[in-house]
């Protein structure tokens, strides 16, 4: 990994150009390793989760010693929908710039802070910014959770995106996917899985019977993916209701969506 994302969202095209597909989206503070360098200031990277594509140049700072030192250091994320990140520890302060839920930024303690309400935050640029305390987590690089820990919480970070309007390849509070919702549920939580809406080998989601499935689990439908939150309910961006919004698996709920329900090709568990 020799690059990291410095705009708030990187988009992750299909190919070097703006009107190319939307595959991804990468967030600000994520770290990507450097595949190929355009002429029209494109580049081809590959994301820590294994997923490629294009982005602007721009959208990079390009430094292997900056990167590894990044790595190393920033390990808190942004657990908040939206947090600007403001020039001084006060409500009043100029805003540097805006960060949505899964950005990456490094804590650090300055002697001069003493408003326990705010959090000094180091962004890639090396600026120092503030942002309130309760909207910086501890970065998850790794689950250690026992098992019906990890689930209560995989399932309450997919709720976190509750009525974020549906987009495709999208990641963020500003809109998201089907498979961008799983995927960063898992990821906020130390587990790293697919972008795509499939099952794939070399990933720790595995195959498992239906009568199986318990919270945190994934229902999957051709093209289509969604996250098993209890009694019959699951939680989805869904294109049809055009937001991440909750379905339910059962006939005689309100919620019952027949063409999902009746189109289910596997279900999906790190357990």
């Amino acid at each position: 990994m020799n690059a990291i994302v410095t705009a708030m969202i990187a988009n992750l095209h299909a190919a070097p150009n703006h009107t190319s597909e939307l595959i991804d989206e990468v967030l600000y503070g994520m770290p990507v390793h450097l595949l190929q360098e355009l002429d029209n200031d494109w580049v081809r990277v590959r994301t820590a989760y294994r997923y490629e594509g294009y982005c602007q140049r721009k959208q990079l700072l390009i430094d292997a010693s900056t990167t590894n030192a990044w790595v190393l250091n920033a390990q808190h994320v942004i657990g908040q929908r939206f947090a600007d990140i403001l020039q001084q520890p006060n409500i009043q302060s100029s805003k540097i710039m805006t960060l949505v839920q899964g950005s990456i930024v490094q804590n650090i303690v300055l002697d001069n802070t003493v408003n326990t309400q705010w959090a000094a935050v180091q962004l890639a640029s090396g600026e120092i910014g503030y942002l309130r305390q309760q909207w910086l987590h501890q970065k998850v690089t790794e689950n250690s959770l026992a098992e019906a820990l990890f689930r209560e919480n995989v399932v309450k970070t997919a709720l976190s995106y509750l009525a974020t309007p549906y987009r495709w390849g999208g990641k963020s509070p500003l809109g998201i996917d089907c498979s961008g919702l799983c995927s960063m549920a898992y990821m906020l939580n130390g587990v790293t899985i697919f972008r795509d809406a499939k099952i794939v080998a070399g990933f720790p989601i595995k195959k498992i019977a239906f009568e199986r499935m318990q919270k945190g689990d994934l229902l999957f439908f051709p093209g289509h993916v969604a996250m098993f939150i209890g009694q019959t309910l699951y939680v989805h961006s869904s294109l049809d209701g055009n937001e991440v919004n909750i379905n339910s698996l059962d006939e005689q709920h309100p919620l019952y969506r027949k063409d999902l329900a009746t189109a289910i090709s596997a279900i999906g568990s790190i357990f």
